[in-house]
């Protein structure tokens, strides 16, 4: 007789080579279960962290080419609004309507705006009270223009704009406008800081300070309220300098300025070394990290631009402060410091 025809288990044990079937252990379960739970809690983050960065970068750039298309529909950025200081000696109230009328009135007319609110309710406009800076620290969210940059109500009244410039005289002197914000379709909160009297570029080959330059300051929040509100991530800003034909730039920078000084001629190259996707911003991207040095956390220092007024290197390039804010033509064989932008 064939058994094994008659004896199903025996089959079993033939098709398997004469072996047992055999099960995983319950310990062998909970082993495989918590290696799959360390590798998900190494890498999730680090996937979710790309997943943000990268529709953050879509979103910024996005809002960037809004901003850009939209400023340059507008016949001016200046003179918006009334920007009115107290006079004890004529009993004059101080009057502030500028930013919230540059909004009303000029941007709401170019670009698509929800809801606007005055620098008493930023935060009806998803505007937080406090971010984390590119440094590393909290700070408060300004609600004017002098807590963005102290420096537009201090150092450049107090002289001329450099050696060949003219004074900043009044009505432009002490200018420290309210904020106002809105809110876009899109979701994104922004908070605006105006200087009504901002100056044209009048191909200056001196030194002169970039404060009257600065028409309109945007910082953004790409989410609103939601985390993680840190510049460099959903935080950053967009900068509109010039009343007419205006230059609107918004760099990101990196993190950390190349270490030590370096010529101008060599500082391009030492961006690409530091992260190959970032680059040396021009004259009018530096002006911008100026105003915006309390989010960057550089308040002091001297910094190369990629703007070149004559080539060689025995030529000039322009380099901005941080400490005062003044633009000044400089030979590109001298070293400076470098910060570094995105591409």
């Amino acid at each position: 007789m064939n058994t094994t025809s008659e004896n199903p288990c025996n089959m079993d044990l033939l098709s398997r080579g004469g072996g047992y079937r055999r099960a995983f252990t319950m310990a062998e379960i909970l082993l495989s279960l918590t290696i799959i739970g360390v590798v998900a809690a190494i890498t999730l983050p680090a996937l979710t962290g790309n997943i943000n960065e990268r529709t953050w970068n879509t979103q910024r750039k996005a809002l960037y080419a809004r901003f850009s298309q939209a400023l340059t529909l507008m016949p001016s950025l200046s003179g918006y609004g009334t920007y009115q200081l107290a006079d004890e000696a004529t009993s004059t109230s101080a009057v502030d309507t500028a930013a919230e009328t540059f909004v009303t009135e000029g941007l709401s007319k170019v670009i698509k705006i929800n809801n606007i609110c005055d620098h008493g309710h930023l935060e009806d406009c998803g505007i937080v009270t406090s971010y984390t800076n590119l440094a590393g620290n909290i700070k408060t969210w300004p609600t004017r223009l002098s807590e963005m940059n102290s420096l537009f109500t201090s150092t450049f009244n107090n002289g001329p704009n450099g050696s060949g410039g003219t004074e900043f005289t009044n009505p432009q002197k002490d200018i420290n406008t309210f904020a106002a914000a809105f809110e876009t379709q899109n979701g994104e909160s922004i908070a605006v800081y105006y200087n009504p009297y901002c100056q044209s570029d009048m191909g200056e080959t001196n030194a002169h300070y970039s404060q009257p330059k600065m028409c309109a300051n945007f910082i953004y929040d790409l989410n609103g309220n939601k985390g993680p509100n840190t510049v460099g991530k959903d935080i950053g800003f967009i900068t509109a300098l010039y009343p007419s034909d205006p230059v609107v730039v918004a760099p990101v920078p990196l993190a950390q300025n190349v270490s030590g000084t370096k010529k101008q001629a060599e500082a391009g190259n030492e961006c690409t070394n530091m992260d190959n996707e970032s680059r040396l911003p021009n004259i009018n991207e530096l002006s911008a990290m100026f105003y915006n040095r309390e989010l960057i956390g550089i308040t002091s220092g001297t910094f190369w631009s990629s703007s070149v007024m004559s080539s060689g290197e025995a030529g000039t390039a322009w380099y901005q402060t941080f400490n005062t804010g003044n633009r000044i033509p400089y030979p590109r064989s001298n070293t400076l410091f470098v910060r570094c932008v995105k591409r």
